[in-house]
């Protein structure tokens, strides 16, 4: 199905199901501990063995020898597989660095020998059997070191140019010029990653924990050198992901490789303090922001440039996105640069570009606004725009930001705001408000569906979407519900398996309206399929109450008897005609201790413009959860590089910081009523990551207001607060 007319009937509409707050359907299983997760498929693949990682213990460089013989004579092991006996590999499209390193090293902790036995404890012993000698090279792992020799932008991302940047902004009346820095940041999922394998003949099953299972499938099949359709991938359950699952990483391949060795099946998952290593991060960015106005406030010339570093291969963080359409501005810049540094792998994680580009752009404006001696929401309110500033006769599909703003700051009482930093005391407590907008672009992505309809009435929804804990199995639920007319209990949503259509996937807020509109064209062809065989016109017909209806007569669903349709929604060309966005206003009241620089969040709001939403309580969760990201980002996440050696060495969820239950104050989320017709037939869009985008910048804020300390490096950590502090009195 092409979704090109947005203007047609829609009997999502009706709205009996679809936009209502119902419960998560997989909560029982998942409260209850019954729903399977990668490492728990016991009953699917029996006896398997148990596969432990060794990883690099340099940063770059070679492995000179591996010496494997103890390890191989330890009780219990099965085999122990390198880059020498694995057999010819591939590489998968979606991975920059290599999974089974060897002999070239190309990051700390990059995998290069598994070692499988009987149990994880054999496994695990025989691996520190394994002696392993390299010869060490020097390695670039600083960006600040490195980023003075990057001066032109990569090759695929072009510097972006609109008017007369440097002499509107030399011309400027008002005008700021601040570099800022956010750190390189860990996904710390609950779930560790994690897999397991099998081999009948030359086909496998892979269980794991994964959000695009076609990518997987394909980027497995590459790497093993086997035909697409020899690889079958299951992903149900996946305890978080935040854009860390979104490849094929190393825990898949070497349980693929174990199980092929010792032809039985091998379950790998790695250890917590491989992870952030291992796997991928948030790359850090360095970013210079100008901003120059007028003396009313109208933002005359803009520019937003980023740097960050990856290893060869490695995408750019794209942290000027927002500043491209956010606010107005005849005269703007907008430009990437990328340094090759010798960590591991820096790629997506929740809403990559915008959440550390907001991080900075939102101080800045702060910045700016009191320069302008202007309250903070107003001067963004008067740089709002319909259209996009590079291109006018493009306008915004929809476009909320200042009621998201202006209804967050009557919420919020934002009127009872001291402009002045600084002024609001209680006791050893310092007061203060802080606001930021949000925005994330929104995104779509082909996605399939198949529909059965059972001879009692039942439907069955097939698509390889995942669910990481967003409530993917619900809002597909309701999908079908309201399209079929039928109760929601008598809907079943079967997800993350490549023997079904192709998903959107979970990534880049897009999974949400996608796949929904996926099921949404796979049910209009079972629409379709039960009318004409009921005698009914298609385009007439009513679907509701497990009957379907046309005029005076009206047929049990139940006659159809048991029918089955494919399809899969595919975009045209609207997103060319029109920019789509998602906004926020987000507003933060903190308290920092005058002695110590403790800072404590107390109240938290997101007032979000993300088209209809599909399931508010669902939603309200994703928000409030990207909101407790955004506060983490402000005050405590960052991944501590060992500049000499170049590994991170807060590798673990003792040493990496992420808000706990303490930390979180009363959080709001509110929706404005909106219905979005061009970007999907569901005419909704994501919201996941809108609720991180802004949210450390608010905070940022809000500590400024309170203390009169403006930090421009994030996290923001006591030590930069207490020299900025006032005395004690």
């Amino acid at each position: 199905m092409k979704f090109d007319n947005p203007a047609q009937e829609n009997p999502i509409d009706q709205l009996n199901v679809v936009g209502r707050p119902h419960d998560r359907i997989d909560g029982p299983l998942k409260t209850t501990g019954t729903a399977p997760y990668a490492y728990e498929w016991h009953d699917e693949a029996p006896n398997a063995a148990y596969g432990y990682v060794i990883g690099s213990a340099i940063a770059k460089g070679r492995i000179t020898s591996m010496d494997v013989q103890a390890a191989q004579k330890a009780p219990g092991v099965l085999a122990v597989i390198s880059a020498e006996n694995a057999g010819k590999l591939g590489k998968g499209e979606k991975n920059a660095a290599t999974l089974l390193g060897g002999p070239k090293i190309e990051h700390y902790h990059q995998a290069i020998a598994v070692v499988v036995a009987d149990t994880f404890e054999q496994a695990r012993a025989a691996a520190e059997l394994v002696q392993v000698e390299y010869q060490r090279e020097r390695g670039a792992y600083d960006l600040a070191e490195e980023k003075p020799a990057v001066t032109t932008p990569p090759e695929d991302t072009p510097d972006k140019k609109v008017g007369e940047f440097d002499s509107a902004f030399a011309s400027a009346a008002v005008k700021l010029d601040a570099t800022y820095t956010t750190p390189d940041q860990s996904h710390m999922a609950m779930e560790p990653h994690a897999s397991m394998a099998a081999w009948d003949g030359d086909k496998l099953t892979l269980w794991t924990s994964n959000q695009m299972i076609h990518w997987c499938q394909t980027d497995l099949a590459k790497t093993l050198n086997i035909p697409e359709e020899n690889v079958h991938v299951r992903s149900p359950y996946i305890g978080g992901g935040f854009g860390g699952k979104l490849f094929l990483r190393s825990d898949a391949l070497l349980a693929a490789l174990g199980a092929r060795a010792i032809k039985r099946p091998v379950k790998v998952m790695l250890t917590r303090p491989m992870i952030p290593n291992n796997t991928t991060h948030r790359p850090a960015t360095i970013q210079r922001v100008r901003i120059g106005a007028d003396k009313d406030g109208h933002i005359t010339a803009i520019a937003h440039e980023s740097w960050n570093g990856n290893v060869p291969g490695g995408p750019t963080e794209t942290a000027t996105n927002q500043t491209e359409f956010l606010y107005a501005g005849a005269n703007r810049l907008t430009g990437l640069r990328l340094a090759k540094l010798d960590l591991p792998e820096g790629n997506a994680m929740r809403a990559p570009g915008e959440a550390p580009g907001m991080m900075v752009l939102e101080i800045a404006m702060d910045e700016m606004a009191e320069k302008l001696e202007m309250d903070p929401v107003e001067f963004r309110v008067i740089n709002d725009t319909q259209v996009d500033p590079a291109d006018p006769q493009r306008k915004f599909s929809q476009r909320q930001l200042v009621a998201c703003l202006r209804q967050g700051a009557e919420h919020f009482g934002w009127s009872q705001r001291n402009p002045k930093p600084g002024q609001v005391r209680e006791g050893r407590w310092l007061v203060g408000m802080g606001m930021a907008a949000g925005f994330r672009n929104n995104l779509v992505m082909t996605s399939g569906a198949r529909v059965h309809l059972d001879a009692q009435g039942g439907v069955t929804v097939e698509t390889d979407m995942t669910d990481i804990g967003t409530g993917s199995y619900t809002i597909i639920a309701q999908t079908a519900a309201e399209m079929m007319g039928v109760p929601l209990d008598k809907v079943m949503v079967k997800l993350g398996d490549s023997a079904f259509p192709v998903s959107a996937g979970s990534g880049g807020q897009w999974g949400a309206n996608s796949s929904t509109a996926g099921v949404y064209a796979a049910c209009v062809k079972l629409r379709e399929a039960v009318a004409n065989t009921l005698g009914f016109n298609p385009d007439k017909a009513v679907f509701a109450e497990g009957q379907i209806r046309d005029g005076d007569r009206s047929v049990a669903l139940t006659d159809a008897g048991a029918l089955s349709a494919e399809d899969s929604i595919e975009f045209g060309d609207l997103d060319k005609k029109y920019q789509q966005s998602t906004f926020a206003g987000h507003f933060i009241e903190v308290a920092v201790d005058v002695a110590t620089g403790e800072v404590r969040v107390r109240r938290m709001l997101a007032v979000c413009a993300a088209g209809r939403i599909l399931n508010p309580k669902t939603a309200r969760s994703q928000v409030i959860g990207a909101m407790t990201m955004g506060l983490g980002a402000a005050l405590m996440e960052e991944l501590a590089i060992d500049t000499r050696l170049g590994y991170f060495v807060n590798h673990d969820m003792a040493a990496y910081e992420v808000p706990v239950h303490a930390d979180i104050p009363r959080q709001e989320v509110i929706f404005l009523d909106e219905t979005d017709p061009i970007s999907s037939p569901m005419k909704a869009k994501g919201v996941g990551e809108l609720g991180i985008c802004g949210v450390s910048a608010a905070i940022a804020n809000a500590i400024y207001n309170a203390t009169g300390v403006r930090v421009r490096d994030y996290p923001i950590t006591l030590d930069k607060l207490l020299k900025g502090l006032p005395e004690l009195l």
